[in-house]
């Protein structure tokens, strides 16, 4: 593996149609943690996503169309290892995330590879309802059992990962449908990757309408548990090593991001 050159982490922003609320969400983030650095992927934006990103101080790396939540990670994961990040931390770019959360769910790290902010774990008033709930109670105890560890919100998208699990992600990052949570998670554990929880409250979205309603509980109970069923059924991933790493210019629009 790569030395470590940053003595901060990568907050990773996946932003894709967030001009309404990018902008406040950084700020808000360096004003609590300004030791870390944020690196914005947006992910083939429509609106000014990227300008409004770098104009709060963030580095941005363009996608040329958008890939989803899976593709923009692994472009992030990819910049962090290149340039000596040993930690990073996925943010989300709405504000749902609580700045003051991100150095607890890091200091997870401490005894793990993987630390996921939890928000059905004794903090906050955040609930879920329905299907929607069913199937996070469900995927919860499946993979609780295979990584030997009590989990309650294996969803959440609010997670840190030190060196040795970005090396994993190199080689199985799915841009899938939940495959940036549970299919990750899943093959990450089955490759050795140890998992923890860290408790976390929830903020209300700074901009937009959270789509939720009957029927798409029920099409996500559905999908969701084939999601975990393909996941348990891959093979052990093989971490990729140093010298395969991407060199400078091979990530998309890198050439304009500056930390």
């Amino acid at each position: 593996m790569g030395t470590p050159r940053r003595a901060g982490a990568l907050i990773i922003m996946p932003a894709w149609n967030e001009a309404e609320a990018i902008g406040d969400t950084i700020r808000q983030v360096n004003a609590v943690v300004p030791e870390h650095d944020i690196l914005v992927v947006d992910d083939g934006s429509r609106d000014e996503t990227a300008r409004i990103a770098a104009d709060a101080g963030a580095a941005v790396l363009r996608l040329p169309f958008n890939l989803g939540v899976g593709g923009a990670m692994r472009a992030g994961f990819k910049y962090a290892l290149r340039n000596g990040y040993s930690r990073v931390i996925q943010v989300d770019a709405d504000g749902q995330h609580d700045p003051h959360d991100i150095d607890r769910v890091l200091a997870g790290l401490a005894e793990a590879d993987i630390s996921i902010g939890a928000r059905f774990a004794g903090r906050g008033t955040y609930d879920a309802k329905g299907p929607r709930r069913w199937a996070m109670v469900a995927l919860a105890k499946v993979i609780s059992a295979v990584a030997r560890s009590k989990l309650t919100d294996v969803t959440s998208g609010f997670r840190a990962a030190n060196q040795r699990a970005l090396y994993q992600y190199m080689d199985h990052f799915p841009a899938e449908y939940l495959g940036d949570t549970i299919d990750s998670l899943v093959v990450a554990i089955k490759s050795g990757c140890r998992v923890v929880q860290v408790p976390v409250e929830m903020k209300a979205r700074q901009a937009g309408t959270p789509s939720h309603s009957p029927w798409k509980a029920t099409v996500y109970l559905a999908r969701s548990g084939l999601v975990l069923c393909f996941a348990l059924a891959r093979p052990r991933s093989k971490p990729q090593s140093a010298a395969s790493l991407p060199k400078s210019g091979d990530i998309a629009g890198e050439r304009g991001a500056t930390l």
